[in-house]
């Protein structure tokens, strides 16, 4: 954004949409508070059209201390800071934030503390190689290109980059509108069928990596979920015979229980097809762990979730007592699982 010509408006340009860019993250310090806690938090306020100008005043503030202690220098003296435009910057800056989250399917809270309501465009992979290609070629094309005119002696004329920077977001918006376009092919065709003879009560897809053309398709009926890839090119459901079926477990008074602890009410929030299961522990232990998975992830590759495992990619668990009270939440699998206290 800064190359594509913002930094010619302003001094510190660059360094503050960089900064407000980031700004948002900062709600990782949540975890000071424990992984329920930081779970709760996360793309919360700091995410938020109300929690955008604090970070971007934030941001403001760092970056005049910067400028003051290296006694107010700037790259070009003929372009002082604008203050004001900085500020306006660095909203812009938090709220592209707020968009990227929003193309993936974790979603983003942007009218929080007003309304928890969560919001995914869902054609976006959480982390997107095609996108990150195209921002990085933006930034490095016009550095090896300064690399050769320095070389040759060729005199610079302002700041380099537009052109790239330009074509990179372009090309982003583009890649977007392609994703936007295959995403409503799978989910008409995920809508277009039914289950075991039963009619869908709703459907997504979410996006595959890197492969715009490939989704994993959930299917919620009143009796049970379906997990179904689906290739919107043909558009095909379960082109590799892959389709599982989910069944929703009762509601009994164990797992009323764990939805009303810390993690469970948080948990249940943010999930859109939560799937809640119950395991018996054995003594000496006695009592119950019930796992909370939000169908969404359970699909993704080995790399992001190991595949049949009790608790995958974003999964965590509830541990009760015989008597049904809160022992702690759990977190991993296998040798890695973790139990962790509940906030106060």
């Amino acid at each position: 954004m800064g190359r594509a010509g913002l930094n010619r408006k302003t001094a510190l340009a660059t360094l503050t949409l960089t900064l407000a860019a980031e700004a948002p993250d900062l709600d990782v310090l949540g975890w000071f508070g424990g992984p329920a806690f930081a779970f709760a938090h996360h793309r919360g306020f700091t995410h938020s059209f109300l929690g955008i100008p604090i970070d971007a005043a934030v941001v403001l503030g760092f970056v005049y201390l910067i400028w003051r202690l290296r006694g107010r220098k700037v790259k070009d003296p003929n372009l002082p800071p604008r203050w004001g435009l900085l500020f306006l910057f660095a909203c812009l800056a938090g709220l592209s934030h707020i968009l990227l989250d929003f193309t993936n399917n974790y979603g983003v809270r942007p009218f929080w503390p007003f309304s928890e309501k969560w919001y995914s465009w869902d054609i976006v992979f959480i982390f997107e190689p095609i996108m990150f290609t195209l921002l990085l070629l933006g930034l490095i094309v016009p550095s090896l290109f300064s690399l050769i005119d320095s070389e040759v002696g060729a005199r610079s004329h302002g700041p380099r980059g537009r052109v790239a920077a330009t074509l990179a977001l372009a090309g982003v918006v583009f890649m977007w509108g392609l994703r936007d376009f295959e995403h409503r092919r799978a989910v008409g065709a995920l809508a277009a069928r039914t289950y075991q003879d039963a009619e869908p009560l709703r459907v997504s897809a979410y996006p595959a990596l890197a492969n715009p053309f490939r989704w994993y398709g959930v299917v919620e009926t009143p009796a049970f979920f379906v997990l179904a890839p689906v290739n919107s090119l043909g558009p095909e459901i379960d082109p590799e015979g892959d389709l599982r079926i989910r069944y929703k477990p009762e509601e009994t008074p164990i797992t009323l229980a764990a939805k009303k602890s810390y993690l469970g009410r948080v948990y249940l929030d943010w999930a859109q097809y939560p799937l809640i299961e119950t395991e018996t522990l054995p003594p000496p232990e006695s009592g119950y762990i019930v796992d909370f998975q939000d169908l969404r992830f359970v699909q993704l590759p080995s790399l992001f979730g190991r595949r049949g495992e009790t608790r995958g990619a974003l999964a965590a668990g509830v541990q009760l007592d015989r008597n049904l009270h809160v022992v702690g939440d759990i977190y991993g699998s296998g040798k890695k699982q973790v139990l962790a206290s509940e906030p106060d």
